[in-house]
């Protein structure tokens, strides 16, 4: 979690930007967040009005400093781009963010995992998501009027706000971009960069190698009497 002491009051009441609580409790659960909140933040790059949050203070309510919860990443369609200490819903249209992930950790009791599920449930969340890195579980809800009902089949479930796919591969969450492509960590999508680059760079290479023969065989026609654009 951010650990900024910075504060924002309105009407003297102080909205903290800090909740004094880890990220991520381990190397799993962080990596998650991070896959997650990095291919959401590229897939709706070029769109200015969708923000994208990982482990951000949510305010609901105007005037109350103690109804918050920071999803470990969340999705707000409406919104724009930039950065926030805090989001504070009634500063921003009053809209809430509609998609919500939560990646469990060990600390995570049953009590906290109620409360964050009546919390989105209450305050619009459309779209929540929960993975066990440990037990390798996968639970989603959608929002069916005033409720959160569970998604009964998560495998190759499609996220009809975001329109990602969600797997299961030996336990273990893939989550793939609507193109079908699945999602990378940061090494990953570096190598595909590089791969991408070579085959540029080939590509740039071949067509170097075809004008220089074309530049050649006109040489060798001119050599012999013939105009090369009239062949």
């Amino acid at each position: 979690m951010v650990t900024q002491a910075k504060s924002f009051k309105q009407k003297g009441i102080i909205y903290p930007e800090s909740d004094g609580q880890p990220m991520a409790e381990n190397t799993k659960q962080f990596e998650l967040i991070v896959l997650i909140k990095k291919n959401l933040d590229l897939l709706f790059d070029n769109d200015p009005n969708v923000f994208v949050a990982g482990d951000l203070l949510w305010y609901p309510v105007e005037g109350d400093n103690l109804t918050r919860r920071a999803p470990d990443v969340m999705v707000i369609f409406g919104r724009p781009k930039g950065d926030r200490g805090s989001y504070l819903q009634w500063r921003e249209d009053n809209i809430a963010p509609q998609v919500v992930f939560e990646i469990l950790s060990p600390s995570n009791s049953a009590k906290e995992m109620i409360s964050k599920y009546k919390f989105y449930e209450r305050y619009g969340v459309e779209e929540y998501y929960l993975y066990d890195p440990d037990t390798g579980e996968l639970t989603g809800w959608l929002r069916s009027g005033n409720e959160l009902a569970e998604i009964e089949q998560m495998i190759g479930w499609v996220s009809p706000r975001l329109n990602i796919r969600f797997e299961l591969s030996d336990g273990e969450l893939q989550i793939y971009h609507p193109d079908g492509q699945r999602f990378l960590n940061y090494v990953e999508l570096a190598q595909k960069q590089e791969q991408a680059e070579a085959r540029a760079k080939q590509a740039e290479t071949r067509a170097e190698q075809a004008e220089a023969e074309l530049q050649a065989l006109r040489a060798l026609l001119q050599q012999r009497g013939i105009n090369p654009d009239q062949v």
